[in-house]
């Protein structure tokens, strides 16, 4: 039980999205079912996490019993995917996201039952009435204004503590909305005006008492504590995006850095804005709140009924009714998934096609652009989608990428931390790609080793000669003399010699570009042809700065070389 400290909405930042729990929840089911949740499983579980190949984060932790409390008691905890009293155990609801089966409607279904306040979250002594099911209400915020940005949810959403209080923040957004238009081409400043001066209202009484102290400095002056705050809030505002995002209930536009409602499930948020109840329940009775959250067939969704799944099927053109009449709920939501996902392919053919025929070149550069400049919503999530149309694009291998697709083929998250980004099949020969934003002495402390380890992972599941491109807007000399060691040395665990390109996102769009000017179509020996010149180079380079830049230097003339 956790008493809520601040005066704002909160939500889970670990992990950043709930994809990312399924494996971890796995685990802990696997090893420590019906085990008490104390010191010696809390450190034995971030062990075993730490040793698996889905962890993700640098190292081991130094205190392994905090950091599992972090990863376990703030999402699949909070959210209702497992019961650690008294002992560990996986609830209806974490058994059905374990499953894999209809995540999207799982995660929903337990978004919209977190409530503030709960068994698990206290009141706070400071005044703040907390009385709100926050997806909920956000959700009725992106439907009641057709989109919302994420600035205005940042500065405003975030004060809705009480769901009654709905109205007066649609009127202080709709106000916002009015002054932005009134200070065109001066927003950055408006904003950081705007959400300062909420800041202090919301925070008065610390600001005029002086208790502007924070956990991450000793700074107590009112400019650091107003800063500490925007930041929270815009950690906060970010989690909840990506959370919202996972229902595929609603879409986002990168470069509006928006929330809608995704045009096909208007219905579906309709019917849950109607029939969901806006009230906190069983707020003193821990026994029955966890009856409630741990339901994983609660609340009753408009997908849960059997005339709306069939005049969706129906819909179709593949069915009659006749024939739907005799399957069962389950049975006709497998078959609209089927339905779903023909239709996604679909979509993504369509877009392989434009791709191939060029057709999308300005389109992939410009993203390129927007992606050095950080002037997209989710550059790390864009840079895995756009690569994997730039390397569609450029040669005719059949390309996958391991990030998650939306209903209307766009991307939803990055890939999972046990793959590449991007396995390219070029028939004899594979290759996968990688990219990452991280620069620096990060870049290679938390890359490197990852990469390698993917590309041997990928060797001994396919048997196949496979290769790796290494993309980042900058490489760290660390990582390049990474890759040049494992380019000459055989190491079993990364399946032999490792060729392994490390490349600018410069040079990576001068291939594009050389793609697009070509009198002819590039094929997969000219992929072959850039690794090739790797392993060549790699056996005689003095150094590895010497590889990296001949590397570096065919690769801008690839087509014609």
């Amino acid at each position: 039980m956790a008493k809520i400290k601040g005066k704002t909405l909160f939500f889970t930042t670990s992990p950043r999205t709930p994809q990312k729990m399924i494996p971890e929840i796995a685990l802990l089911d696997e090893l420590f079912a019906d085990k008490p949740w104390n010191t010696t499983t809390q450190e034995a579980f971030m062990n075993a996490l730490v040793e698996s190949p889905f962890y993700e984060s640098q190292g081991k932790p130094k205190d392994p019993a905090l950091s599992a409390r972090d990863r376990i008691t703030r999402a699949p905890k909070a959210l209702g995917f497992v019961d650690l009293k008294p002992v560990i155990a996986l609830t209806d609801a974490g058994k059905r996201l374990v499953s894999g089966k209809r995540t999207e409607e799982v995660i929903l279904r337990q978004l919209l039952k977190f409530q503030l306040p709960s068994p698990y979250h206290t009141s706070p002594d400071n005044g703040v009435v907390y009385w709100v099911r926050p997806y909920l209400e956000l959700l009725r915020l992106v439907n009641t204004l057709g989109k919302v940005t994420f600035d205005e949810v940042m500065a405003f959403g975030m004060q809705l503590t009480d769901w009654h209080k709905f109205n007066d923040i649609v009127c202080k957004i709709t106000a916002f909305r009015k002054g932005k238009a009134e200070h065109q081409g001066q927003y950055k400043r408006f904003f950081r005006i705007t959400i300062d001066s909420e800041i202090r209202v919301i925070y008065h009484q610390e600001i005029q008492s002086g208790r502007t102290a924070t956990r991450e400095s000793d700074d107590r002056s009112e400019a650091k504590f107003i800063e500490t705050k925007r930041r929270n809030l815009h950690d906060y505002t970010d989690a909840c995006f990506r959370y919202l995002r996972s229902t595929g209930l609603v879409a986002i536009s990168h470069k509006g850095r928006s929330l809608s409602i995704m045009p096909d499930k208007q219905d579906e948020v309709d019917y849950i804005l109607q029939n969901v109840v806006r009230d906190p329940v069983f707020i003193n009775d821990e026994e029955a709140y966890k009856q409630h959250l741990f339901n994983g067939s609660e609340p009753r969704l408009l997908t849960d009924n059997s005339v709306h799944l069939m005049n969706y099927i129906m819909q179709a053109g593949q069915y009659t009714r006749a024939q739907l009449a005799c399957m069962s709920v389950d049975e006709l939501k497998d078959l609209r998934e089927r339905i779903v996902e023909d239709n996604r392919n679909s979509i993504i053919s369509a877009q392989i096609k434009k791709l191939k025929s060029y057709a999308q070149y300005s389109e992939v550069i410009d993203t390129y652009n927007e992606i050095i400049a950080d002037s997209l919503y989710d550059v790390p999530l864009m840079f895995e989608w756009n690569t994997w149309r730039a390397m569609t694009m450029i040669n005719g291998g059949t390309i996958t990428g391991n990030f998650k697709i939306d209903d209307a083929g766009q991307p939803m998250s990055t890939a999972q931390g046990n793959m590449p980004d991007i396995v390219c099949d070029y028939g004899d020969f594979d290759v996968t790609v990688e990219v990452t934003m991280q620069s620096g002495q990060r870049q290679y402390d938390t890359e490197c080793e990852p990469v390698a380890r993917h590309l041997g992972k990928h060797k001994r599941d396919t048997g196949k000669e496979t290769f790796c491109l290494f993309i980042a807007p900058s490489i760290n000399p660390a990582s390049i003399a990474h890759f040049f060691m494992l380019s000459k040395v055989n190491v079993a665990h990364y399946g032999g010699k490792a060729t392994i390109i490390p490349m600018e996102l410069d040079t990576f769009m001068k291939m594009i570009d050389n793609s697009y000017n070509a009198k002819y179509v590039p094929t997969p020996q000219h992929m072959r042809d850039i690794f090739n010149f790797a392993k060549q180079s790699a056996e005689t380079a003095a150094d590895e700065t010497q590889w990296y830049n001949a590397i570096q230097a065919f690769a801008q003339t690839w087509v014609a070389a």
